[in-house]
């Protein structure tokens, strides 16, 4: 699998990701300055997490307007596989290539520790491999992570099976006390109508082998690789 990743002032997890795309995938990575106005032939971007002009405006919207993202927007248009995590999620959102908006969290913290994840769907390009272990830990570290969306658009989420993970307890209950940041629904990612492009707040490169406490979050780049090929 071809992948590039997109790299903005002020991001501090772009190394993680080239650095787990390049374990899991077998190949190295392209790295796309913000500036560049187009995209290497890769089946996969993604932006990764940090903040992105020190989060000036709103998390993610200037970046929303940088020359790459214009290239991005016509990669996930086009069908090309697209993920955002953390930063790269409020960048998404902020596009307009997925609906609903990252506000401040709930206690107006910032939150750096590992909850539980359940994938809601599990045959999706990005949460296939999940189908025999749904429920994992994964890192956090967000200031703002509290996803919102008005009701229809929930909706649309809901029908279309378009939730791809929850926040949850170890046993995979869906409650508030899992809540870490009061996301509606305990929402922590969301994919496109299409299905090709995936946002969520987690962290899934820094649990990709033992060392990091686990190694859960390959699960998403397999199911990507596997997807691909």
């Amino acid at each position: 699998m071809k992948s590039a990743v997109i790299l903005f002032p002020g991001l501090n997890r772009d190394r993680d990701m080239l650095a787990a795309l390049e374990k899991i995938t077998g190949h190295k990575p392209h790295a796309v300055w913000h500036a560049d106005a187009e995209l290497p032939d890769v089946d996969l971007v993604v932006i990764p997490g940090g903040f992105s002009y020190g989060d000036y405006l709103r998390a993610g919207a200037i970046a929303a307007r940088s020359p790459a993202l214009a290239a991005v927007k016509k990669h996930a248009d086009a069908g090309g596989l697209t993920l955002g995590v953390c930063n790269g999620f409020q960048i998404l959102t902020e596009s307009g290539l997925l609906p609903g908006a990252l506000m401040r969290n709930r206690d107006l913290k910032f939150l750096c520790k590992t909850v539980h994840l359940k994938a809601e769907n599990t045959t999706s390009a990005f949460t296939s491999e999940y189908a025999a272990h749904p429920v994992f830990p994964c890192p956090i570290a967000h200031h703002d992570g509290n996803y919102t969306i008005d009701t229809d658009g929930l909706k649309k989420l809901q029908d279309q099976d378009r939730i791809a993970y929850k926040y949850c307890d170890a046993d995979g209950n869906v409650t508030q006390a899992a809540n870490p940041n009061g996301s509606i629904e305990n929402i922590a990612g969301i994919m496109n109508e299409k299905g090709n492009v995936l946002g969520m707040m987690p962290h899934p490169e820094n649990l990709i082998e033992a060392a990091h406490g686990g190694i859960q979050g390959r699960h998403i780049f397999e199911s990507l690789v596997e997807a691909v090929a």
